[in-house]
This record gives structure tokens, C-alpha cells and sequence, in this order.
């Protein structure tokens, strides 16, 4: 079901790269399952270097490349693409592994390209652009929502304290600490002392 349009979308940007699926096909015939724990996605390499569902492909059960991703780390692959290898570890066939992960850094959807496609090029320029003000509009809600967020915790209804109070906290404490340590051994001296007298 989620195989589908994840196997049209990649080859649309292989088709759009014909160096990308030239690199594909040296891999063809092989099977890549990526595991998100909650779902796994089953494609094979396609002798054409396009992807296509690995139920469909003639190909040995056994996956040559698993991909495992956690459900956690997909926000911060999408946020950050040039570091995504780092959140997937990646089981079986390296060289295949490899190709798939520079592939992933790689490719790139032009999104320009493709609405101009349908609506035009100054109609693409224009979608770009509001696409881009929104998504900036997005950030800078969210910015000042958390910023809210803190100072309403932090001074209408204090459930947070500043790392400032904390310190200062602990250097009362530890003063409190000190003169009660000084109080302790005035009482023994003076109690020494008492006691030596009788």
C-alpha cells in the first residue's frame, strides 16, 4: 500500500537523473527492504535501474540490503538529508548499500520543474514562492509559540525554573551547608570545653 507511491515517486526522480538509475542498474535483480519499524517497504532493482515492488521481481526471498530506520529519527533525516545515513543502519550487500545511500543524498526533486509542467512556468515561479512563504511562516509560528510556551511556564505559572534560580539555589545550599558545618564544630569545641572545666 505505502509501497506504491514511494516506487512512483523514486522513479520519477530516476527518471529525471539517468545517471542515477544508470548507477541502479549495475544492482539489478537485487532486493532493499527499509524497516521504519512500523511498516517495511520491499522494492527491487529493476534491469532498467528503476524500482519496482520486490513481490513482482523474480528475484530470491532473502532482502541483499535492509535498511533500518527508526520511527524517531525520520524528522531529523528529512530535516537534515546530508546526515540521514547516520540515523540508518544498514545491513547486507555494502556496495548496493552504498549506491542506495549516496542516491538518497543525491537525488533531488525539482519541484519547479514539475509544476511547470502542469501549470506553467510563471504560475511555478508563483506556487514556489508562496510554498516557501508558508513554510517560513510555519518556522516563525512555531518559534514564537515555544517562546510563549517558556515564558508562560517560566513567569505566569512558574512549572519551569530559569538555570540561573537553580544555581543560585545550590550556592545558598552549599553556603547553608558550610555555616551549619562551622556551627557544628563551635558547639564541640564549646562542648570540649565545658567539659574540661568540670
Amino acid at each position: 500500500m505505502i509501497a506504491t507511491p514511494f516506487i512512483l515517486f523514486v522513479n520519477h526522480l530516476l527518471a529525471q537523473e539517468p545517471w542515477a538509475a544508470a548507477r541502479l542498474q549495475k544492482h539489478a535483480g537485487k532486493t532493499a527492504c527499509i524497516d521504519v519499524e512500523l511498516f517495511q517497504l520491499r522494492v527491487a532493482i529493476g534491469v532498467d535501474g528503476l524500482l519496482q515492488s520486490a513481490e513482482a521481481a523474480s528475484s530470491s526471498s532473502a532482502d541483499q540490503v535492509v535498511l533500518r530506520i527508526r520511527p524517531a529519527d525520520l524528522a531529523l533525516i528529512a530535516q537534515n538529508r546530508e546526515r540521514a545515513v547516520s540515523y540508518v543502519k544498514i545491513e547486507g550487500d555494502a556496495d548496493c548499500a552504498n549506491t542506495l545511500s549516496q542516491l538518497s543524498q543525491d537525488l533531488r526533486w525539482e519541484v519547479e520543474e514539475d509544476l511547470s509542467k502542469l501549470f506553467g512556468d510563471v504560475a511555478a515561479v508563483r506556487l514556489m514562492e508562496a510554498g516557501k512563504n508558508v513554510v517560513e511562516s510555519a518556522k516563525r509560528t512555531h518559534q514564537h509559540l515555544q517562546e510563549n510556551f517558556a515564558e508562560y511556564f517560566l513567569e505566569e505559572n512558574p512549572m519551569l525554573v530559569r538555570p540561573q534560580a537553580v544555581r543560585a539555589f545550590g550556592e545558598q545550599v552549599n553556603k547553608t551547608r558550610d555555616d551549619v558545618e562551622r556551627m557544628m564544630k563551635r558547639l564541640e569545641r564549646l562542648e570540649k570545653m565545658k567539659v574540661a572545666k568540670q
